[in-house]
């Protein structure tokens, strides 16, 4: 399955609320909500349709915010993302629910109850989940923790990365007059910007690591993670910090200054790369060609170098890349990540059922009558 996820196939829900009758409100949600569809469905980052990216703002009941997301869960099957801004409240029993506008803590009825999503998300046909919580919890509901992870420890489903922001003090996340809440205010600002270093796109683990790094510094609550499976390195955006090296940077034969083939997780990332080794080797492209053994000419690389999809044969790249004066290990890098990524350049999609067979009955509504709970 390909790190980038398919636009055609994936969906993404963002919830939010921000105005709350008994509890503190948040306006900085409302500003959350357009600023994430807006990289979501953005070439920068998933590119999504946008008729596949669902704003729910300020939904007043469970279906008002249920619907949407059961909506999204039966179509998506690449990627299903859902967003959660607002109150985190806990019930009497220590169970996370999400905080509606009539939201009183300790009270579930007043919410949507995060077990009422997981049963949703647990069967969709998405092959991948992520979940991203940006809640506000209050003190009441933080004395009544048993430790800083209830969030995560929660998220139970695999296949999926959990994101969470999950306050263990009394610290407000949204600064006074600011536009945005502080842990989605720092994600956007890191999917806007990027992070300086080799990585040419921005996967979960790294997003993570950085907002960790930079909410800590400070003074915010740190965000938590919980991860099934490989989801970490599903990507998120492009990295707008990434820079090649310049061109005519004399490489090191040991492979320092060549970019590395281990951060293309895309198609696009690899043919990039690979344009970079002409870039770093300091060769035009005729010499290039003077140099090949066996012979191939310049038009035959300038298309190489200009691809769109990958190469369906690793001879002339092979050829290229000894050109520019990689060794035979580093060749063999670059064809492992060309051959992971031709797997996953068509995802397979997902089996139909067979003809006659009676369809899983998957609303939420319908299991509100369930008295046996899954496991």
């Amino acid at each position: 399955m390909s790190a980038l996820p398919d636009p055609a196939r994936s969906r993404a829900v963002l919830v939010g609320v921000s105005s709350y009758l008994q509890l503190e409100s948040l306006p900085a949600v409302a500003n959350n909500l357009p600023a994430l569809a807006a990289l979501l469905t953005s070439p920068a980052s998933w590119d999504l349709p946008a008729s596949h990216c669902t704003v729910v703002a300020e939904p007043d009941t469970a279906p008002a915010m249920l619907d949407a997301v059961q909506q999204a869960a039966d179509s998506a099957e690449d990627t299903l993302l859902v967003y959660f801004a607002g109150h985190g409240l806990l019930d009497g029993r220590g169970e996370l629910f999400f905080g509606l506008p009539g939201a009183v803590a300790g009270r579930s009825h007043t919410g949507v109850t995060y077990q009422s999503l997981r049963e949703i998300l647990t069967d969709s046909l998405a092959q991948r989940f992520v979940i991203v919580l940006d809640c506000c919890m209050s003190g009441r509901a933080l004395g009544t923790m048993s430790s800083g992870d209830v969030l995560a420890d929660q998220a139970g489903i695999e296949g999926s990365y959990l994101l969470a922001a999950a306050p263990d003090n009394g610290l407000a996340l949204a600064p006074p007059g600011a536009a945005h809440t502080a842990f989605t205010g720092e994600l956007l600002r890191i999917l806007r910007h990027g992070v300086p270093g080799q990585a040419r796109d921005l996967d979960l683990d790294l997003v993570y690591r950085e907002l960790r790094t930079t909410l800590t510094a400070q003074g915010l609550p740190q965000p938590q993670k919980r991860v099934r499976n490989t989801a970490g390195r599903l990507i998120l955006a492009h990295n707008h910090a990434y820079r090649p090296a310049p061109a005519g940077t004399p490489a090191d034969p040991a492979g320092a200054a060549w970019p590395d083939p281990g951060q293309c997780h895309t198609p696009r990332a690899f043919l990039e790369a690979l344009a970079e080794v002409r870039a770093v080797s300091g060769h035009t492209i005729t010499a290039l060609s003077q140099r090949t053994q066996p012979p191939i000419a310049p038009a035959t690389i300038s298309t190489l170098l200009n691809r769109t999809t990958l190469p369906r044969t690793w001879k002339t790249p092979e050829i290229y890349l000894a050109a520019c004066g990689l060794t035979g290990a580093q060749i063999e890098e670059w064809k492992t990540a060309w051959q992971q990524l031709r797997t996953t350049e068509q995802p397979p999609r997902p089996t139909p059922p067979a003809a006659g067979s009676s369809p899983a009955v998957r609303g939420w509504r319908a299991r509100l009558g369930r008295t046996k709970r899954r496991p």
